[in-house]
């Protein structure tokens, strides 16, 4: 069974970094991208950025410049470190595996998702 858990939120002023970390286990075949995606209050949940098989990584026009998505060093696990942190930043984080491959299909995999609020 495929979990994937976050860790690394918390409550950071404005101007601040924090670093995000996910790992994914149970997958016994590929996953096609890792990635972070945000859900603050009222909004819909977006894309904060992704990595793929491949290695190519993808960003919201919102953060670029600002966050920086890498592969870690254990297998399926994946990293954002956040600079210059914004209060419009504020929101839960959720870590994702998509397009899992395993026995009976290919599924996407959510986290239980990590706070993120930046104070002003």
């Amino acid at each position: 069974q495929v979990h994937v858990v976050e860790s690394g939120g918390g409550l950071v002023q404005a101007g601040g970094s924090l670093r995000l970390s996910c790992a994914a286990s149970g997958i016994m075949f590929r996953v096609n991208a890792m990635g972070w995606y945000r859900q603050g209050a009222g909004k819909e949940r977006e894309l904060v950025a992704q990595v793929t098989l491949d290695g190519s990584t993808n960003y919201a026009d919102s953060v670029k410049g600002r966050v920086t998505i890498s592969r870690g060093d254990a297998k399926n696990t994946v990293l954002l470190q956040m600079n210059t942190l914004i209060p419009e930043d504020t929101a839960v984080y959720y870590c994702a595996a998509r397009g899992v491959l395993t026995t009976t299909g290919i599924n996407d995999y959510w986290g239980q998702g990590t706070q993120v609020t930046v104070s002003s």
